[in-house]
């Protein structure tokens, strides 16, 4: 038996189910201090001895810390079975947040932070590959977005959990729970999820192959721009609903929380379309994300019709599931270090968006605007996203000519 046909084998005596929420498990861990972060900042800075604008930096440090870990991690774990390498980056994971709990000072926090999104992009990299592996090819995409649910989940009760706990028993509670979160996936991971044996022949090298491909850059670049977005409303949510509408403050967890139910819906209908028709679903979350963030600054007018909105602005979401799976599709042999670096690119997502907001906010423009500044960022990643696949086109013709 070969050892693909062992790692086959070892993967259908156990329940797909069982190890999607393993999976899981470690994105709502995740996503709870990813979100939690943002959540203790007034917190945590206080008692660090720091201001609010310089204790936001800890939130970049962790950024910075997933867009380096991912590919490093990933390349360096080549040759490790990848239930090992899940396990030891959960391990990691969870002693670097519980350093973020004890930290003493803010100059250890930063570290900290750093630390602890380095195995960020590898982690979620690497369970994209387990959880395709143990469903049927038609179901990868479906399987993907099930493990993504943890990031969604943590980014509805997760965040608002830990700022309960911030506001309660303090701040350093926080980040200690994720350690505790990290520790039971490394558990259950290690109980559920298929034992496999290396690939004899993987190495940095042969990882590193992923960078040669042009189609690899055009996703992440897609993923980089066209998500960009959706952060850049999501990050100045709440300054819109405090400065410009005014609104009560119980109005800006409450819209969190709708922003993660909708991250949630999304993602499972991501899962559901991309593995019907995964070039349409592409089309189908840029151009709708487009047309809600267009629809953003015009619904700030009331709590009312801002909700609608919120909710539906995750349906730019679903395109990390659509990418995840063409990532598997056209990065050969290298698949752990181009499944890890779609992470990276939704990080830089992460900053490219709110950077463009705050320029035009300093600029003059209100808040709202964000949702023009989203609704250029998707559309160019509409247009990303259609060279991308006519680039696939042209290589394919190529090929068979």
């Amino acid at each position: 038996m070969s050892d693909l046909q062992a790692t086959e084998a070892a993967a259908a005596t156990r329940s797909p189910r069982a190890v999607l929420f393993a999976l899981a498990m470690g994105g709502f861990a995740i996503g709870t201090t990813e979100f939690a972060a943002m959540a203790l900042v007034p917190y945590f800075s206080a008692d660090l001895g720091v201001t609010e604008a310089r204790a936001a930096d800890a939130i970049s440090a962790y950024a910075l810390g997933v867009v380096v870990g991912a590919p490093v991690l990933a390349v360096l774990g080549a040759k490790l079975p990848r239930r090992s390498l899940l396990i030891v980056l959960m391990l990691a994971f969870g002693l670097f947040n519980t350093l973020s709990a004890l930290a003493p000072d803010f100059r250890m926090m930063m570290l900290a932070r750093f630390l602890s999104g380095l195995p960020h992009g590898a982690y979620f990299g690497v369970a994209a590959l387990v959880a395709a592996s143990v469903v049927e090819r038609g179901q990868r995409s479906r399987a993907v977005a099930r493990v993504m649910l943890g990031l969604t989940v943590a980014t509805t009760l997760g965040g608002p959990f830990a700022n309960v706990l911030g506001q309660t028993v303090g701040w350093r509670f926080g980040f200690g729970i994720v350690g505790l979160l990290a520790a039971a996936t490394a558990l259950a991971v290690a109980l559920k999820a298929p034992a496999d044996r290396p690939d004899p022949g993987a190495n940095p090298l042969r990882e590193l192959k992923a960078l040669a491909s042009r189609q690899v850059w055009l996703i992440l670049i897609t993923g980089a721009v066209g998500f960009g977005g959706f952060f850049a409303v999501y990050t100045y949510l709440a300054s819109t609903l405090i400065t410009t509408m005014q609104a009560p403050a119980i109005a800006v967890p409450a819209m969190l929380m709708l922003a993660g139910a909708g991250m949630t819906v999304f993602t499972l209908v991501a899962g559901w379309a991309a593995d019907r028709n995964p070039v349409a679903a592409g089309y189908a979350f840029l151009g709708l994300g487009t047309l809600v963030l267009l629809i953003y600054p015009a619904a700030t007018v009331s709590l009312w019709t801002l909700a609608p909105v919120v909710f539906c602005l995750s349906v730019i979401g679903g395109l990390s599931t659509v990418l995840q799976i063409r990532l598997m599709d056209v990065a050969g042999e290298a698949q752990q270090l181009a499944a890890a670096l779609n992470h990276s690119a939704f990080n830089v997502a992460n900053a490219l968006g709110p950077f463009l907001a705050a320029r035009a906010v300093a600029a003059g423009w209100r808040f709202p605007s964000s949702g023009y500044v989203g609704a250029a960022l998707s559309l160019a990643g509409l247009g990303l996203y259609a060279l991308m696949l006519a680039d696939a086109r042209r290589s394919a013709w190529r090929g068979s000519r």
